[in-house]
């Protein structure tokens, strides 16, 4: 389908408890969200522990577009769109450094400060009488439209108009919330590279697959079933506490009304968590000397409180999940309508106890490599998907499970851990921001028809 020439069809493929498959496989649709729902939201850049000193930068990419996040000289952070104004060459390669107290291009040494105003520029009497100062490229390097940091955590969005961050967010910023707060010392920091690897599917997948409940006894039941099956042999001849490995892998073979407790917590804007009243994560052994150090930080109730929020995974619409009990997130980032590159990251909750840290990274290679136990099985089942969409006969994905009338359409709804309502959830949002793809792909297409240019 061309939706160039059919703008309003785009809003078509989504229905109520269905969804079309060329949201998942076509490129044209692809090329659209890129356009105009990743612009139109606020994406997660990168963490500020990342950039701890005044110069250092981290390279990322928000949607297509080439970013870089620096610490400028006054200790605030800077997101600016990674080109030189003057002939296009991205300034920076390295996904982190330290620039010093400015950046400079190595096409033709124009030199830029830490917060992209420009700074030098060679034999610049070259410029004289030609209105340079009047130009684009006068004023540097571009920032992004909008930034906002919450907590070191750094969001951005494209658009230059949109809504502000805190009513994107709402009640959702509680999951990040919570993630700091489970700090003793009320930060937290970046560890190490993160696992980066390419899914041969759609993100949209990716991000459902966050808060589906009904696939892990299914999916997962060559592997975590057969670690709990061995772990069942031998638990009697163990001594000591638990191995961190069998916490964390034998949840995934809990039965369907374990996960229909949890529950499923949804907000605007396509946020929702699983995990509401308990989760996968709630009885993992915690050590007394992480216990007194929160008590001694934030007092016996209120550390009782942050650590009895066991959210299992919070997905922030479009590309990101957190899971703040094993602090970690996962990003995931579009490539083409059939390809996703995902970024699995870990932190250190600051002045915690090390096996804190130990557990997130095991958990990190465990469950979500690539070559994990865990992780291919999903691979697997997406990649599968991908395929299977290209079947005839039938072009619409079914998401009706547990499907009420008018849902979703209050701040905190609090669902069923077993309903598709997140992925519903996320289908609003995405109608939400892909009218705005459908108003302009009429409007070009008005100009075009009357000859105007605007």
């Amino acid at each position: 389908m061309t939706y160039l020439n059919n703008p309003g069809s785009v809003l078509d493929l989504v229905r109520e408890g269905e969804v079309h498959r060329d949201l998942y496989t076509s490129e044209a649709v692809f090329d659209l969200e890129i356009q105009h729902l990743f612009r139109n939201t606020w994406v997660y850049v990168g963490h500020a522990s990342q950039t701890p000193n005044p110069g250092d930068y981290f390279t990322t990419t928000v949607a297509d577009q080439p970013i870089v996040m620096i610490r400028h000289q006054d200790n605030t952070i800077k997101v600016l769109y990674n080109r030189c104004p003057h002939r296009g060459a991205e300034i920076v390669r390295d996904v982190h450094g330290c620039a010093g107290t400015s950046l400079r291009c190595p096409y033709h040494a124009w030199t830029f400060n830490t917060d992209g105003s420009l700074r030098r520029i060679p034999e610049r009497e070259g410029y004289d009488n030609t209105g340079f100062e009047s130009s684009h490229a006068a004023r540097g390097m571009t920032a992004v439209a909008a930034m906002h940091v919450h907590r070191e955590w750094v969001f951005c969005r494209l658009a230059e108009k949109g809504e502000d961050f805190e009513t994107f967010f709402g009640g959702s910023l509680s999951t990040i919330d919570n993630f700091v707060d489970r700090s003793p010392a009320g930060r937290l920091e970046v560890v190490g590279a993160p696992l980066r690897y390419v899914n041969r599917c759609n993100w949209k997948m990716l991000i459902e697959n966050q808060t589906d409940t009904f696939h892990p006894m299914t999916v997962h039941a060559s592997s975590a079933m057969t670690a709990k099956t061995l772990w069942e042999e031998v638990k009697d001849k163990h001594e000591g506490p638990t191995p961190m490995v069998v916490e964390a892998i034998v949840p995934f073979t809990m039965p369907y009304n374990f996960y229909d407790g949890m529950g499923i917590r949804v907000w605007p804007n396509g946020h929702g968590h699983t995990g509401v009243h308990n989760s996968i994560h709630s009885d993992y052994t915690e050590e007394d000397e992480y216990f007194n150090a929160m008590r001694e930080a934030y007092g016996a109730e209120r550390a009782q409180e942050i650590l009895g929020e066991v959210r299992h995974n919070t997905v922030y619409f479009p590309n990101l999940m957190v899971k703040g009990p094993i602090q970690k997130l996962r990003l995931f980032k579009p490539i083409s309508a059939n390809e996703t590159l995902i970024e699995s990251w870990i932190f250190r909750l600051v002045g915690a106890p090390d096996y804190l840290l130990e557990r997130t990274a095991m958990y990190n290679r465990l469950i979500n490599a690539p070559t994990s136990m865990v992780g291919h099985d999903d691979t697997e089942m997406y990649e599968r998907a991908q395929q299977g969409l290209r079947a005839e006969r039938n072009e619409w994905v079914n998401i009706q499970r547990l499907q009420l009338h008018d849902e979703c359409t209050q701040p905190e709804e609090v669902h069923s851990g077993n309903s598709e309502v997140q992925f519903r959830n996320q289908f609003h949002a995405w109608l939400k921001y892909m009218a705005t793809a459908a108003g302009s792909i009429q409007a070009a297409a008005t100009q075009s028809a009357t000859g105007t240019d605007g």
